[in-house]
């Protein structure tokens, strides 16, 4: 088989390289700078088993994503597969706005951590104040181009990975020289035993899983990647690996050095980590990394739900005004301005652990569409080569998806609630969409059936010349 191009209007301006550094760019950040205390909060010392079950669980649904981007590398990512796969239009556009709402969500943490404590470390500000500017300021960026956007990514990436290799650096030479306590990394602060212990790891997981979030992303950024059927997998599988095997050891070394009542306090977990290794480095500047790195993970969260929106209008989900391009920029104007205007109204809607979690329940629910939809898709053919999972990940993938959505993961009722009405709200943009796509019908109906009673006139009023 041989390479096909898919030709789209966007930019193609991503290498390998530059997709390597957009993948780990959009999963390092809040995740672990914001929630790490509060998934300590969750399961105690034992820190590290969540972030690992999390990873676990990312790279089955990784390798899904990544079949599926191969064989379709078009921009909508998940919207797309369902599609394609079950050709219900409700399911669709369903699965899109959880996607998109869940990267919104995401944003909202991410606009919450860089107003709370990092933030008062320089200044005392009202939180939703700043949240709202901090959001309307990464849209325009946004609008200037994807280019600018992705280049400010790598900066952001490097700078929020310099603050983790801070913490490890640290964190390890104070465990070297004797601090630290062992004994907390096997300790268990689960409420109850048996399934109420079982119920709070599986929470634990859940909002860890928050900080694995962003792999998913990539994919709608396929029109704007160079070669995708060879670049996606590396960039996705390599990001993955990297910034798991990252979590793993700063959750390690956090538990080792700090107990899990102060990190769940804490809503800059990784400075009281950085205070405790008792490093010459200082706290407004770990604090600067900290902010850098949550506005990393927003501005990619609000890439990719505008090139989702713009994706969804190209597939008639949306309105097609919804896929209207910057002429000069060429970037999606009317998904950036339509989504950070959601954003907007989210950042008021709960703190960091609500949005985070309600942003890994919705991603949870989608990854287990996502992962029936490859085996179905299995029957689909395409003329070109890409990658083929083994059938067992995307099994294990929808089973562990289902699990750590459902009520056995411990979780807020607001989690619940939000997601709802966000599911509510999307049902009401759909009704909506179809009204106007039927009125659009009746419409092209009523002209076609005007154009051939016309011409029906002019070939009864020939004959009736000729006789």
């Amino acid at each position: 088989m041989t390479s096909s191009v898919v030709q789209t209007p966007l930019k193609r301006v991503i290498g390998p390289k530059l997709l390597v550094l957009f993948v780990v760019g959009d999963i390092l950040g809040t995740g672990i700078y914001a929630t790490t205390g509060k998934v300590a909060g969750k399961v105690g010392g034992a820190l590290w088993l969540p972030f690992l079950t999390g990873f676990l669980v990312a790279i089955l649904t990784a390798a899904s994503y990544v079949e599926l981007v191969g064989k379709y590398p078009r921009a909508a990512g998940a919207a797309l597969y369902t599609q394609k796969a079950f050709k219900v239009p409700f399911l669709t556009f369903i699965v899109a706005f959880m996607v998109m709402s869940s990267g919104l969500s995401s944003a909202s943490a991410a606009a919450r951590a860089f107003a709370g404590d990092y933030l008062a470390e320089f200044v005392s500000l009202p939180p939703t104040l700043v949240a709202i500017v901090f959001v309307l300021a990464l849209a325009a960026l946004n609008l200037r181009g994807v280019s600018e956007s992705v280049k400010a990514n790598v900066v952001l990436t490097l700078v929020e990975l310099t603050g983790l290799l801070v913490v490890l650096g640290f964190g390890t030479w104070a465990v070297l020289n004797g601090e630290g306590d062992p004994s907390r990394l096997t300790d268990f602060q689960a409420s109850g035993t048996g399934t109420a212990a079982l119920s709070g790891v599986l929470g634990a997981t859940a909002l860890a899983f928050f900080a694995f979030v962003g792999f998913e992303d990539s994919v709608n950024m396929a029109e704007e990647t160079e070669d995708p059927h060879r670049t996606f997998p590396r960039a996705i599988f390599l990001g993955v690996a990297l910034t798991g095997t990252v979590y793993v050891l700063v959750a390690v070394v956090s538990s080792l050095l700090v107990d899990h009542e102060t990190l769940a306090a804490s809503s800059g977990p990784l400075l009281e980590v950085v205070k405790a290794a008792g490093a010459v480095f200082p706290p407004a500047l770990f604090a600067l990394i900290a902010l850098f790195a949550v506005t990393n993970s927003a501005l990619i969260n609000m890439m990719m739900a505008s090139r989702l929106v713009y994706g969804m209008a190209n597939e008639r989900v949306l309105p097609k005004a919804m896929g209207k391009v910057l002429p000069h920029r060429r970037t999606p104007v009317a998904g950036i301005v339509f989504t950070a205007l959601l954003a907007v109204a989210l950042v008021s809607t709960g703190g960091i652990e609500g949005l985070g979690d309600t942003t890994s329940f919705l991603l949870l629910c989608v990854f287990a569409v996502v992962n029936v939809a490859v085996l179905v898709l299995r029957r689909d053919r395409v003329g070109h080569e890409h990658f083929r999972t083994p059938t067992a990940l995307p099994v294990l993938g929808a089973i562990t998806s289902l699990v750590l959505a459902s009520p056995l993961a411990e979780r807020s009722a607001d989690v619940y609630v939000r997601a709802g009405i966000l599911l509510v709200v999307g049902i009401a943009l759909w009704g909506v969409n179809r009204l106007f796509l039927r009125r659009a019908e009746r419409a092209e109906d009523a002209e076609r059936t005007e154009d051939a009673a016309g011409a029906a006139g002019t070939e009864g009023a020939g004959r009736t010349g000729q006789g």
